[in-house]
């Protein structure tokens, strides 16, 4: 059974839904799922714990949980199977139980990090592959522009390939977008993208940091703060509210912005999280740079794009 424990971390007030934070406590602990989701930390297929489980691990209402779940569900991050609890979900097309040889390695590719296995090893398996046709691009399959943005700007720095974007629509109605291209996309549209690319080049999953020292930076102020975040993306602004509601509590004063052109005046701010995009724009006493992309996702990434990659 999982654990939770980055929820539990983050959930020790029993009356965060009074904070003052937007959205409800409910919603703010579904945000926190989904990101212990998609940094990797809650594997698809992992029991969750019960409502009333968690309900006082994170010192919260049981009506909470409750509410979380069921926007969970619905929303496709957890499962109900029957007979057990809920489970994070498989947010891929049913496996074959027969796969080839070839369609083996694939999914082995697509779910190396998850399943812990080591990127060394399935190099010998893979290697001949990508030396025989190694990608010229790196194509961003994310739908929210803003997230897609910062997606590429990460990639470009760490890779020094080219790197292009697009929607899912778009991608489903060229086909010739895979043409070079290496695709990396968030684990929950793999399943729509995979019949759309070569099976010598599967979609790579992209994995988002963990902000574990970011709120770390918060729960060691001293002095009532104010903490800001400023992104392009309307989505890591949401992500950031539920995150950082537990450490903001009653003390500190939380303020959003989302970056439009030019620069960002946040010298009235005590701690500024700044996306890879506009962390040069801001003005401020104390920046902090949230780098989207999990360090060990890029790895990955350079390795399946092959010697073409900027080591």
């Amino acid at each position: 059974m999982v654990h939770l424990k980055g929820v539990k971390s983050r959930f020790q007030d029993a009356n965060l839904s009074q904070q003052g934070q937007r959205g409800s406590a409910g919603q703010q602990l579904a945000e926190q799922i989904i990101f212990l989701i998609t940094t990797g930390q809650l594997h698809p297929g992992k029991q969750m714990p019960s409502v009333r489980a968690l309900a006082q691990r994170a010192k919260v209402h049981h009506n909470t949980v409750s509410e979380a779940y069921q926007d969970l569900v619905s929303r496709g991050w957890l499962a109900r199977r029957p007979g057990s609890r809920l489970v994070v979900g498989v947010r891929e097309a049913q496996r074959n139980p027969r796969l080839t040889l070839d369609e083996l390695i694939n999914e082995t590719i697509l779910r190396a990090k998850e399943m812990g296995y080591s990127l060394k090893a399935l190099t010998a398996c893979v290697r001949e592959r990508l030396a025989a046709q190694p990608p010229d691009h790196v194509l961003i399959v994310e739908q929210e522009l803003g997230l897609r943005n910062i997606i590429q700007r990460e990639v470009r720095e760490q890779l020094g390939l080219p790197v292009v974007g697009c929607s899912l629509e778009e991608f489903t109605q060229d086909p010739a977008l895979t043409v070079g291209a290496q695709v990396f996309a968030p684990q929950h549209v793999i399943a729509e993208l995979k019949s759309l690319v070569p099976r010598e080049r599967p979609v790579i999953a992209v994995t988002y940091s963990a902000a574990d020292e970011h709120v770390r930076l918060v729960q060691k102020l001293k002095e009532p703060s104010i903490v800001a975040v400023v992104s392009v993306s309307q989505s890591l602004l949401k992500t950031a509210r539920g995150l950082f509601a537990p450490a903001i509590g009653r003390r500190h004063t939380f303020q959003e912005y989302l970056a439009r052109e030019g620069d960002i005046d946040l010298r009235g701010a005590d701690l500024a999280f700044c996306d890879s995009l506009v962390i040069r724009a801001v003005k401020g006493r104390r920046k902090i740079r949230y780098r989207l992309v999990a360090p060990d996702c890029l790895e990955h990434l350079a390795t399946a794009a092959g010697p073409a990659a900027m080591r």
